[in-house]
């Protein structure tokens, strides 16, 4: 690499304090993540069975029984959901807030991504990861950009 690269490199680099929030923002994006998608697939689960058993969310997101158990844990301590013994796992109201503000982020994302040309399939699978990392103000961008092509 040449000098000139190495520097065009270099000033490409924000400040260090801008990067660091930056990537701290992100670690939390990824930690956010995993709650919000057991929280959106427990309103799902409930809304089609009528119950949200432990077994249905491991294969539904690929992962074992103990992980899925931890996580429940973890949401309980987090007050989204509760259980009853041979019966499930249920949204608490703060859980069905959560998941009704992350159904809502991925639907405009959808929107966002089919409006641009993205096949449905695609346009689902990417907003996935992208649902829980986007920012407000870019969620309020992409409403409004979607409105503008409305009208």
């Amino acid at each position: 690499m040449t000098v000139t690269a190495r520097r065009a490199t270099v000033d490409l680099l924000p400040e260090e304090p801008t990067q660091a929030r930056r990537f701290g923002k992100a670690r939390g994006a990824q930690a956010g993540a995993l709650l919000e998608d057991y929280v959106e697939l427990i309103a799902d689960l409930l809304a089609i069975n009528g119950e949200a058993r432990l077994i249905d969310i491991a294969r539904r997101l690929g992962v074992s029984h103990p992980t899925v158990t931890k996580s429940i844990a973890r949401l309980k301590r987090e007050g989204l959901v509760t259980s009853r013994p041979y019966r499930g796992v249920f949204l608490t109201e703060a859980g069905r807030i959560m998941a009704e503000r992350v159904r809502a982020r991925h639907r405009l994302v959808v929107q966002v991504l089919q409006a641009i040309g993205v096949p449905p399939e695609t346009a689902e699978a990417d907003a996935e990861g992208i649902e829980h990392h986007v920012s407000d103000v870019s969620l309020h961008a992409f409403a409004r950009f979607l409105k503008g092509l409305e009208g």
